[in-house]
């Protein structure tokens, strides 16, 4: 589940063209994908994602902001495989 979760997360942040979102949208997107869970498992998977260089985190007051880098784009884009986070399926 957490693997799946973490793909989840790459992809939005993908999607977005600053490649950015907070850990209380990130919250609410897990839970349309049927991960409902804490934002404090939220920021746990946030950690454990920038851990392995897929995204980097900033704590700006009581939110934690994440940003995905280029190893978090190519996973999601299928060039590399990222441990620990569910490999995308072909075409999306």
């Amino acid at each position: 589940m957490n693997a799946n979760a973490k793909l989840v997360i790459l992809r939005e942040l993908s999607k977005m063209t600053d490649g950015r979102l907070n850990d209380a949208i990130l919250e609410g997107v897990l839970d349309k994908f049927g991960h409902r869970r804490s934002r404090d498992w939220v920021r746990t998977q946030l950690r454990a994602l920038a851990d392995i260089g897929a995204l980097t985190t900033t704590e700006v007051g009581s939110v934690m902001v994440a940003e995905i880098t280029r190893a978090g784009i190519d996973h999601v884009d299928r060039r590399v495989v990222l441990e620990g986070v569910a490999r995308p399926s072909p075409g999306g």
